[in-house]
């Protein structure tokens, strides 16, 4: 019989906006645990540590077997409801219906969205080696650290307060559209096909201008921003589109600033994005859980490859204030110490354990895999005692490790002078 809970060797990426040595969590986990290949440079981006199935990079067990190999031996660590319910998404050949991942953000990473399922198929079919599988990508961000982010289209009359005050954006703006937005922004109705419509016209109008006319008018509002000449109603902007423009200069996703919601999360706060939402995120270290994934549809802040018509088509122009993309966290089975966050999705949750040192913690046996790493302090993990085979795995700070269906686990924080014990637990079950 496999074992229930074990170690795994997660995959790193360093992306050019990623933070630096270790300043970023990616390289203090890695380092941390002495993750096998690892040799820090402190003059390179570590942008993001990979714990799960996904093709492009795999996690390992320390026999060097890819998580999913082993899973397709052992079928039982998945579950049978969860292989029977993700069937379709590869969980028969030990495919996770989620990727887990740890983000480190120095620079702001591209203006974007994810695909729905059937947009997801049309551009895999179309384009396979831009848009890589035929899955959807909702996902959720949970902070680590102070965490930036640009997410979800702001309330109509915000936007149109900036249209009526920054002319440099309003410059982009056809008269007519600039006009029927206004006014469908002060109608007392703003939930209609036609509120849709007109967001959709402004934002197509800014995002495929000529950069003849963007880049001078970025210009011009980038210096009168330097200069101090900020209207009260941009002040909130200010520092955000300079921050851009000092990072990706000329780029027309600085405007993005003026038509989505930005927010800042503390530590234990999290936001969940789903297909169709446009976002960026612009700074901090972060949890990250999705579907498994990683079609990105691109469109500003980048060098890579940018798609503009599917990323406006793909939109859903859902305009809300940033508290609608905000986690709301619960207890987690009577856990004094665990935090669950489940957004309206089925293919995870994230559960955060913050355990004083000298304690423990019970979980009950979920129905579906985990994967979970230690974020902070070191501990251990034991489990089969109920059954009078009691087994235990010693954790510490970066280390990974695999939790089988079925299994009720203990945690347990170390004493002494150890500190608390945190852990990031993503999980899937049917319900």
């Amino acid at each position: 019989m496999a074992a229930a809970v074990f170690k795994l060797i997660p995959t790193t990426q360093q992306y050019d906006w990623g933070k630096v040595g270790l300043s970023s969590k990616v390289a203090q986990y890695a380092s941390a645990c002495k993750l096998p290949g690892f040799h820090l440079d402190e003059n390179k981006p570590y942008a993001e540590l990979w714990m799960g199935t996904h093709v492009s990079s795999p996690s390992r067990l320390p026999d060097a077997q890819t998580l999913s190999e082993h899973l397709v031996a052992h079928p039982e660590l998945i579950g049978k409801r969860v292989v029977e319910r993700f069937r379709n998404a590869g969980a028969t050949q030990g495919n996770l219906p989620f990727l887990f991942k740890v983000l480190a953000i120095e620079k702001a990473l591209s203006i974007q969205t994810h695909p729905d399922k059937a947009m997801a198929e049309t551009l895999h079919r179309e384009r396979p080696d831009v848009y890589k599988d035929a899955n959807h990508k909702p996902e959720m961000a949970l902070a680590l650290t102070p965490f930036q982010a640009m997410c979800g289209f702001l309330p109509l009359p915000r936007i149109a307060a900036y249209l009526s005050a920054v002319p440099e954006f309003a410059a982009l703006v056809p008269p007519a559209i600039r006009e029927r937005f206004l006014a469908i922004a002060s109608s007392a109705d703003q939930t209609g096909p036609a509120t849709k419509a007109a967001l959709k016209d402004v934002f197509a109008a800014v995002m495929t201008a000529d950069p003849s006319l963007f880049q001078p008018q970025l210009e011009k509002l980038v210096r009168r921003y330097e200069a101090g000449g900020v209207d009260v109603v941009e002040a909130d902007v200010r520092d955000l589109v300079v921050r851009l423009h000092t990072q990706f200069p000329g780029d027309i996703g600085v405007f993005c600033a003026f038509v989505l919601n930005h927010l800042t999360l503390a530590p234990g706060e999290a936001i969940f994005l789903a297909a169709g939402e446009p976002h960026a995120y612009v700074s901090g270290d972060i949890v990250e859980c999705m579907a498994t994934s990683d079609n990105v549809i691109r469109a500003g802040l980048t060098p890579k490859l940018r798609d503009v018509p599917n990323l406006i088509a793909g939109l859903t122009y859902t305009s809300a204030p940033a508290s609608t993309h905000v986690v709301q966290p619960r207890a987690f089975d009577g856990a004094p110490h665990s935090t669950l966050y489940d957004p309206p999705i089925p293919e995870f949750a994230v559960v955060r354990v913050a355990l004083p040192a000298g304690q423990e913690e019970r979980h009950p046996a979920v129905d579906g895999p985990s994967i979970a790493i230690v974020t902070e302090g070191a501990g251990a993990v034991t489990w089969g005692e109920a059954e009078g085979r009691g087994q235990r795995l010693d954790v510490r700070e970066g280390e990974v490790f695999f939790v089988g269906a079925g299994t009720a686990i203990r945690l347990v924080a170390g004493g002494g002078g150890s500190g608390q014990l945190v852990i990031h637990r993503a999980f899937v079950e049917v319900a």
